[in-house]
This record gives C-alpha cells, sequence and structure tokens, in this order.
C-alpha cells in the first residue's frame, strides 16, 4: 500500500494543530501531536463515516476520551470536510463550536463530549453493549492517554469489556510516555501493561504509533479476534516539532509567533 497521500494528510494535520493553538493561544500540542497517524488512520483509512451526514446511524465511532488533546480532533474534522478550515481557527473563542474540550452539542463530528479524564472507556463499553444488542456492525474506537490509565474508571470498563467480549471496541493508548506532572512510570507505574490488558480479558497489541502499516495492520487483526483490542501505541510527545519532542512542558503550552513559524518549517520537511 502506498501511503504518501496519508503522509500528506498527517503533515496537513500537525500544522492546523500548531495554527489554530497559536491562535487560540492557548491549547495541548504535545498529546495532539503525538497521535496524528492514529488520527489519520483512523479518519482516512479505516473508519466508516460520512462528513455530509455526521449523525449517520452506522457510522464507526471515534471517542477522544483525552479530550484536552482537542486540536488533534478538530483538525481531522476540519481535514475530513466536517466544517471548514475558518472555523478551525476560532479554536476556544467565546461562543465557537470548537471550545477547549470537544463538545458533541457544538460540533459536526464529535460523536460525545470528553474532557474528564477516565470516561470514555465507559462511553465506549455502552456504545459497543448497543451495537450488540441491535445488531449493528459499526466499530466504537477510543484514543487514550497514557497518563490516563491512572483513572480507576479505565479499569472499571476494561474489566466490563473483557467480561462481555466487546469485540466491536478498539482502544488506542498513545503512549509517549509523559503526562502533565512528568514521566508516567515516576508518577504511576504503567508496565507490564500489555499483561494488565490480557489479564482483563483483553486482546492487546504494540505497534508504532508512527508508522500507518503498523496502525492500519493492528486493526485489521483486532478485527478478527474476539475480544475487545487495546492497541499500544508507542509515540512521541510532540512529534514532528524537534524543540517539543519528548518536552513535558510543552504538554499544555501555546508557541510563540518564532516557534510557529519554526515548527511549521520542520513539519513541512518531514
Amino acid at each position: 500500500m502506498d501511503y504518501s497521500l496519508l503522509d500528506s494528510v498527517a503533515k496537513n494535520i500537525r500544522k492546523k494543530i500548531i495554527e489554530s493553538i497559536y491562535i487560540a493561544g492557548s491549547g495541548h500540542p504535545g498529546g495532539s501531536l503525538s497521535a496524528v497517524e492514529i488520527g489519520t488512520a483512523l479518519y482516512f483509512n479505516l473508519m466508516n463515516h460520512n462528513p455530509k451526514n455526521p449523525n449517520w446511524e452506522d457510522r464507526d465511532r471515534f471517542i477522544l476520551s483525552k479530550g484536552h488533546a482537542a486540536p488533534l480532533l478538530y483538525s481531522l474534522l476540519s481535514e475530513a470536510k466536517y466544517f471548514s478550515e475558518n472555523e478551525l481557527f476560532k479554536l476556544r473563542k467565546l461562543n465557537s463550536s470548537l471550545q477547549g474540550h470537544p463538545n458533541s452539542l457544538k460540533c459536526p463530528g464529535v460523536d460525545i463530549s470528553t474532557g474528564s479524564l477516565g470516561q470514555g472507556l465507559s462511553i465506549a463499553c455502552g456504545m459497543a453493549m448497543f451495537a450488540k444488542m441491535n445488531n449493528k456492525d459499526f466499530y466504537i474506537y477510543s484514543l487514550h492517554g497514557d497518563g490516563e490509565l491512572n483513572e480507576g474508571q479505565i479499569w472499571e470498563a476494561l474489566m466490563f469489556a473483557g467480561h462481555h467480549k466487546l469485540n466491536n471496541m478498539i482502544a488506542f493508548i498513545d503512549r509517549n510516555l509523559l503526562q502533565l506532572d512528568g514521566k508516567t512510570e515516576e508518577i504511576l507505574q504503567l508496565e507490564p501493561l500489555k499483561d494488565k490488558f490480557i489479564s482483563f480479558g483483553w486482546n492487546c497489541l504494540c505497534i508504532d504509533g508512527h508508522s500507518f502499516k503498523e496502525i492500519i495492520e493492528a486493526v485489521n487483526n483486532a478485527k478478527k479476534c474476539k475480544l475487545p483490542t487495546a492497541i499500544i501505541a508507542k509515540t512521541i510527545k510532540g512529534k514532528g516539532v524537534s524543540f517539543m519532542e519528548n518536552q513535558v512542558g510543552w504538554h499544555g503550552k501555546a508557541p510563540n509567533k518564532d516557534e510557529l513559524l519554526k515548527a511549521i518549517k520542520e513539519i513541512d520537511t518531514l
């Protein structure tokens, strides 16, 4: 498969993330940039969705459980033509449809309002159960920060999904090893993470989260499994912008004008 089109889309997504956060003067670039390939693969290769009919009943669902990475979701939706690019640059503005965390009542293409960490997987369970009970064949994809796994509700949802064998759920873990206050393993150790998912009755795959090939293959393999699947995607926080990469300080900070121009230049050369 030729991944050049996805590479091109990913560049656009990265630039939109940086530009929209710059214009807003606030936002979360680090964890938005780390998951660009995951989001791009989903919206432009894997997911069954229709920008002209955002509420289509049989669409695949996407839950951005780490809702602070809203610039990623909005950039994906803009690129997919759910709304105009001009709207994207109203990020975090008063009365804008693009609030600091996704609001499903305001923004077309947002399946559920998120922002309180730990809740997205439970919501995915509810959607998956609905689909099973009504013989629907759509999939529910969710994206979680690795720091978010500190929330106890995540593990309750994992237990529920494993018990009910909700194999129409695919959860991505953005494993960039950093969260708001520092390194995940220093704040609350997660490893051995794969073993934990398996012990809760899940299928679990580990991939390079910046490889379209590995992301797409992992999802296709997950669809063959009779268990819910967690995909642990090893990523780099701030991916694509050298001075943001692996820097916890860029978790939630907007670039200034010079940093914006440097970031765009670097992204163009990827």
